[in-house]
């Protein structure tokens, strides 16, 4: 027995094989050495042979998103390349020599006669094979989940900081307002004021503050003009840094009108005083609104997540589709944000029994591709409907629809048969994970026994998903 046919012979593969074929297997294959770090194969190519580890260890990495994730170690005694062979599929993956390997190889057109001249050998392929294509589904969806949640955290990071950040510049600035109105209340104090002035005082204060509240913004070119107007009002009446505070005093709707009036009231050496009290208490309540409206926007955009995950719920609930869409659009918002336009057709739909999280997967990865179909810059249908009663005894009739359709470049008609199965896409290596819609499948169809389908031209892609809607019929546990 040879060095190679004694080799073959540890091979779980090959174990059981007679003498003959052994002497068949090493007379018809070849022997390859790799020193550590060599590439094996690389994901994306075809199959050239197949082979066998006889000596070494080797890592086998899956490209998804821009990762590379690891898949399998395949060691001495390992096989590779035969369900791509038999599949006439390319390499789901790419290998490198962790130490020295040695491998055994034999072309296709051998590997097809081995399978001929031995028939207990396609068995044990088939089962290694099944058991290879289990690994490398694990790890692809696994990491299909992860790009999709860097995805939407980042969109949610990005959707936080302009709040936040708006919060954050609000409590700095209020923090400078309360510590100069102390001051600014003790000049005050020490003017020659009356009750009456007092009274004026208060009523100015509550109708600038009543007045800056509800105050729409004016037009770049009004408001200017109309700060030019101040300024100099507030300059002819001897106001210090009256530039300063003019854009404040605009924004709470005083006008050179106003200010007339606090003259008229007041004695003229108290004004500088009371204008600076005032345009320093209108400021601290326009920050404090400015850090109400910052905050209520993290708390929506908070519930929105929460509503989207269905934290704190049981997973199978009765759920408002509507909702779902909603939660979905605000967790993608900084991606619609370059330019699509969203619009709403929604029907009057009924609760259903579902996986709430599972279908907002459903919505995130059908409008995400309508959104890179568009280039970011389209526009996006979300339509909704029900389909038959859902009062009849016909319960295979009670259906809603949700058809989520784009004005982008279209599906080629040669591809369509094949954009819901697993790991299939147009984009290149890398960019696409082939897992998206077939993720999506599985959960209308797997998992709630219901229908996606898709209809595309140029211009006009739609996806239609079906869902039952009586509890009997609309999940599978």
């Amino acid at each position: 027995m040879t060095d190679l046919e004694e080799a073959l012979r540890q091979v779980p593969l090959f174990a059981k094989l007679p003498q003959e074929t052994l002497q068949w297997l090493s007379e018809h294959g070849e022997e390859i050495w790799l020193q550590p770090g060599v590439q094996i194969a690389k994901q994306g190519d075809p199959p050239d042979g197949f082979y066998i580890i006889l000596e070494g260890k080797t890592e086998w990495t899956r490209t998804v998103g821009a990762q590379a994730v690891h898949a399998v170690t395949l060691e001495t005694g390992d096989v590779f390349a035969e369900l791509i062979l038999l599949l006439e599929e390319t390499y789901p993956t790419s290998g490198y020599a962790i130490t020295g390997v040695r491998l055994y190889k034999l072309t296709p057109e051998m590997f097809w006669e081995m399978l001929c001249t031995c028939p207990s050998i396609p068995r044990r392929i088939l089962k290694i094979s099944a058991e290879r294509s289990q690994i490398h589904e694990a790890v692809s969806q696994q990491q299909a989940k992860l790009i999709s949640l860097g995805t939407l955290s980042a969109g949610l990071a990005h959707e936080l900081n302009n709040p936040s950040a708006a919060a954050r510049r609000g409590v700095e600035h209020l923090e400078e307002v309360l510590q100069k109105l102390p001051t600014l209340a003790l000049k005050l104090h020490q003017q020659p004021i009356t009750e009456e002035h007092r009274t004026f005082l208060s009523n100015l204060y509550q109708r600038a503050t009543e007045s800056a509240k509800r105050c729409t913004h004016l037009d770049p070119l009004a408001q200017s003009e109309a700060e030019d107007e101040v300024t100099d009002w507030l300059d002819a009446h001897d106001v210090a840094d009256g530039w300063k505070i003019a854009p404040t005093l605009v924004a709470a709707g005083m006008d050179t009108d106003e200010l007339d009036k606090i003259v008229t009231h007041l004695d003229p050496s108290c004004l500088g005083d009371v204008l600076a009290w005032l345009e320093a208490t209108v400021s601290g309540v326009g920050l404090l609104d400015q850090i109400k409206l910052s905050s209520t926007r993290i708390s929506e955009l908070i519930a929105a997540m929460k509503d989207y995950s269905y934290m704190d719920q049981a997973p199978l609930q009765e759920v408002d589709i509507h909702e779902g869409i909603e939660s979905t659009l605000k967790i993608l918002s900084f991606k619609l944000k370059q330019g699509v336009v969203v619009k709403r057709e929604y029907g009057d739909l009924p609760r259903i029994t579902a996986y709430g999280h599972q279908l907002n997967q459903v919505w995130t990865n059908l409008i995400d591709n309508a959104i890179d179909a568009t280039g970011g810059k389209g526009h996006i249908w979300i339509r909704t409907s029900q389909e038959g009663d859902s009062a009849s005894s016909d319960r295979s009739a009670s259906r809603i629809v949700v058809e989520i359709a784009d004005d982008g470049v279209g599906i080629p008609p040669e591809i369509q048969p094949r954009i819901f199965e697993q790991f299939f896409t147009t984009k290149e290596v890398g960019k696409g994970t082939g897992l998206g819609l077939d993720i999506a499948r599985r959960i209308v169809v797997g998992q709630h026994k219901g229908d996606i389908r898709v209809d595309s031209k140029p211009g006009d892609t739609r996806f239609q998903v079906r869902l039952p809607i009586h509890k009997s019929e609309s999940v599978t546990k």
